[in-house]
């Protein structure tokens, strides 16, 4: 997420959701309203802001953060998007405390990084739920410590939590963006003060949907983006923190693969076969 500092989002100090280049981001173009990139003559659109699928790219200054040199560029990659938002959604997000009982929903590379926000927070019980028992093994190094597959169990899901940890957990995590899982991450929360964060991003126009009740007797339900966290402030502290050995990125990386072998990415990525594939050039 970019960080300019002067806007209404920024200045608040209650968001990481900087405005300042949302609408010509939104149609592929820098700032200044135009496209720096054209392939034979034909102007080619950046990408999210970032337009990282390429040998070189071009980004607004609001949008660069600068770490220290050392890192390598090959790992902390990975702190621009999801483990970041995962990690950030434990301790910006929820602020979980030690001592907490947590789910998280999905072992994915998000999902990974809210098991090492949770660890980090020093919570006491993190149970991993996935209807993929091939990544249980992994969740477990990285801190779950223990994990539950859905597709066991006749009754729903939340319920089934909800019995295991009487009467919920403090906080969960949606790391999916499936509404219906949402929902089941809500319900699995403690009633009077459990909380539940949704940080996978549903298709456009799906709608969440549950029981006011569950909010009336004191649940709690919110989103967050890039785990809340400033892009050029803070960012660069989780890539201390990596170099530190505090969080692991090393581990997350299943393969490194070329640009001509990126469709052979996605697929893996969509079979469940690894958790990041990082391209070099």
């Amino acid at each position: 997420t970019p960080e300019c500092g002067e806007c209404k989002f920024c200045k608040s100090g209650k968001t990481n959701l900087c405005q300042a280049i949302r609408t010509t981001q939104g149609k592929g173009l820098m700032p200044d309203g135009t496209s720096r990139f054209s392939y034979k003559g034909e102007t080619i659109y950046h990408y999210m802001g970032t337009s990282t699928f390429s040998e070189y790219t071009i980004v607004p200054e609001i949008a660069l953060a600068k770490i220290q040199k050392e890192a390598p560029m090959d790992k902390v990659c990975l702190l621009a998007c999801g483990l970041t938002t995962g990690i950030g959604s434990v301790l910006n997000t929820a602020k979980v405390e030690p001592g907490s009982t947590v789910a998280i929903f999905g072992l994915g590379g998000v999902g990974l990084g809210a098991v090492q926000g949770a660890v980090l927070a020093g919570a006491s019980r993190i149970i991993g739920v996935d209807g993929n028992p091939d990544k249980f093994e992994m969740a477990k190094q990285f801190g779950v410590t223990e994990c539950v597959n859905p597709n066991d169990y006749d009754a729903p899901i939340q319920e089934v939590i909800a019995e295991m940890t009487d009467g919920g957990v403090d906080y969960s995590f949606e790391c999916i963006g499936n509404v219906n899982v949402m929902r089941a991450a809500l319900e699995c929360c403690h009633k009077g003060w459990g909380e539940s964060v949704i940080i996978g991003v549903a298709p456009a126009g799906a709608e969440i949907a549950t029981r006011p009740f569950q909010l009336v007797t004191g649940r709690v339900w919110k989103g967050s983006a890039f785990g809340g966290v400033k892009g050029r402030t803070e960012l660069p502290g989780y890539v201390d923190r990596y170099m530190k050995g505090e969080i692991k990125i090393d581990e997350m990386v299943t393969q490194t693969i070329t640009l001509d072998e990126i469709n052979k990415g996605f697929d893996d990525m969509h079979a469940g076969r690894v958790i990041r594939s990082v391209i070099l050039y």
